[in-house]
């Protein structure tokens, strides 16, 4: 798992399909998201790089990419979002939603 910061963020999503669970440590949401996130990425390993950002690390990035609520969830590829998951969902969910969007 990829930690994002306000000066990785771009280069790392430039050329690579990237995961990017947007979370905070002060959201509960997040803290269950988390390891179902963790358990998908070990799922679905080697389709995608999973990545995740503290927002409040990285405000700017979350700004830029119109995060408004967390968890979110962007999808991109070759820098260019593909996918936006809001909100806590079940690992089997987040499995399929996740591999519809990388199909």
């Amino acid at each position: 798992m990829v930690e994002l910061t306000e000066r990785t963020f771009n280069e790392r999503v430039a050329s690579d399909t990237t995961i990017i669970d947007f979370w905070a440590e002060w959201c509960g949401p997040c803290k269950t998201l988390g390891p179902i996130f963790a358990q998908v990425a070990e799922s679905l390993d080697g389709k995608a790089t999973f990545a995740k950002l503290n927002v409040d690390r990285a405000p700017g990035v979350a700004t830029a990419q119109q995060v408004m609520s967390i968890p979110t969830i962007l999808v991109m590829r070759d820098g260019v979002e593909i996918g936006r998951l809001v909100g806590s969902r079940p690992a089997e969910q987040l499995q399929r939603e996740l591999e519809s969007l990388l199909s």
